[in-house]
């Protein structure tokens, strides 16, 4: 049987969100590893005064694409930009690139979404259910269509604590969706999801179709280097709030586990799915759960330490205070934290950047920050079980090469070395700053760490001047509390004696 990378040569291959962190990583995998592959049409719209040609060509300039442009400088010579809007009908397609497309296109990636949790209802029907349809149907115009893949999520069935690679009944049927009573789904994203599953399935019939329900996808592990991440969404978000000093508290359960997937892993198998199901040609849609939690589980307060402790050995630049976030699964106790951690001093600081004649912005930044970490406690407060078996079945059909430059065995994952490797991936990548630069960091923390202590320390003096020295009482429990402590000091320096 062909090697993966032998059934992409000479292929013509559509792919939607191509501009979108998971659709650039899958145009930069199949141009370094399937370097034979014809042409990739990528459906674009244009966007914020932008072209889609700037778009495309703006997205070729990242660094993403550094080892393509070392192996092949002509690269973008492959890429093919399609003018389309997903909200329009029939994907605002010119019927010039209809022609073209349904005469040459051997396999479709469709990767296009709105992942925004809070999403209107209307607009997420349109771009993930509604546009899905649309593309099905241009689909069943190709002339040499083998393999159609669609990515979907794994919290598309999120209702359900065990989950299966099936398609299950829709939440609503799709021609009463405006008229549903309610969503049955925590979000508008994971309902959508749901819905765009079943419209792909009524399809198989008619197209070789492969879904792939990635968990939630992170950083790169290996591909093209380690940490690669473009974009605030998801944990990166949260890791560099934790970095900065500003997120301090987070309502979590420290045991539940993390599903998180590195992007590269998702990449491979969506890659290795295509060359499968246009291969194999399976009389059925094959759902393949990209998870890590049933395999090589990971969890929320395991994330915590190897996160903090990341960013104390490298931190971030001018960060607001010293890392130092903790989780907990009480709401009481998260909302005191707020409270402490984070409202009171974001009122402090407003308040001193209000008296030196700038704007006020931390009661704003910190109040984003909450509504995200809210649509975001619904995933880290529970567990899911998510069947793999298609994916290890996959991973049995490939070849000792193909399993080694199509690497989706997340078994290989190791979780400290990844997290730390992510939040470098942040500081480098997103925030754009220079490892040069740590020491100057590190200084910073320091700096920070002495602030604390002196804040500390003032604190205590205007405890005692204002409650203390006033109370005899107090008094009392105060030198009650001294003198425990010095007895326990001389009973462990007398045991140690001993002991010696």
């Amino acid at each position: 049987m062909a090697s993966i990378a032998d059934y992409y040569a000479g292929k013509n291959v559509l792919i939607t969100g191509a501009t979108g962190f998971m659709g650039k990583v899958l145009v930069e995998k199949l141009l370094r590893s399937c370097p034979e592959v014809r042409t990739l049409y990528l459906l674009v719209r244009p966007k914020a005064g932008q072209s889609m040609q700037e778009r495309v060509s703006d997205m070729m300039k990242c660094k993403l694409f550094d080892r393509v442009r070392e192996d092949n400088p002509d690269f973008h010579q492959k890429i093919v930009p399609i003018s389309s809007e997903l909200t329009q009908p029939a994907l605002a397609i010119s019927p010039e690139d209809v022609e073209r497309l349904t005469s040459c296109v051997n396999i479709i990636f469709h990767c296009a979404a709105t992942i925004r949790f809070d999403e209107p209802l209307k607009h997420a029907l349109q771009l993930n259910v509604i546009a899905t349809q649309q593309l099905l149907s241009l689909a069943q115009q190709m002339h040499h269509l083998q393999a159609f893949i669609h990515i979907s999520t794994a919290y598309a069935n999120c209702n359900r604590r065990h989950i299966d690679e099936i398609i299950y009944p829709p939440p609503v049927e799709p021609k009463n969706l405006l008229s549903a009573p309610e969503l049955r789904r925590p979000n508008t994203y994971t309902y959508t999801k749901a819905l765009a599953e079943c419209v792909v399935q009524r399809e198989s019939s008619k197209l070789s179709i492969g879904i792939i329900r990635p968990s939630i996808v992170g950083a790169s592990w290996q591909e093209p280097f380690p940490g690669w991440i473009d974009n605030f969404n998801g944990p990166s978000g949260v890791f560099i709030a934790a970095g900065k000093g500003i997120l301090r508290t987070m309502r979590a359960n420290n045991d539940a586990v993390a599903d998180l997937i590195p992007v590269d892993v998702v990449i491979n198998l969506t890659l290795a799915a295509g060359w499968y199901t246009a291969v194999h040609r399976p009389k059925a849609a094959l759902v393949y759960n990209c998870t890590t939690g049933g395999i090589n589980p990971f969890h929320w307060g395991e994330i915590e330490h190897h996160v903090m402790s990341s960013f104390k050995r490298n931190p971030l630049e001018q960060a607001f205070r010293r890392p130092n976030a903790n989780i907990t699964s009480n709401y009481l106790m998260n909302q005191y934290w707020i409270l402490v951690s984070h409202k009171f001093p974001a009122l402090i600081y407003d308040l001193y950047l209000r008296l030196s004649g700038q704007k006020p912005q931390m009661m704003r930044i910190f109040n984003r920050l909450h509504k995200a970490i809210g649509l975001l406690e619904y995933f880290s407060s529970q567990d899911w079980e998510w069947n793999s078996e298609n994916m290890s079945m996959l991973m049995s059909h490939l070849s000792p090469e193909d399993r080694k430059t199509f690497n989706f065995d997340v078994r290989q994952l190791n979780w400290p070395e990844y997290i730390e490797n992510y939040c470098i991936g942040t500081k480098k990548y997103v925030l754009n700053e220079d490892m040069s630069d740590i020491p100057a960091a590190r200084q910073h923390l320091r700096k920070l760490r002495n602030i604390r202590y002196t804040f500390n320390t003032l604190l205590l003096v205007f405890i005692w001047r204002v409650f203390i020295a006033r109370s005899q009482m107090a008094r009392n429990i105060w030198y009650f509390v001294v003198s425990l402590c010095f007895k326990f000091l001389s009973y462990f320096r007398a045991s140690s004696t001993l002991t010696n």
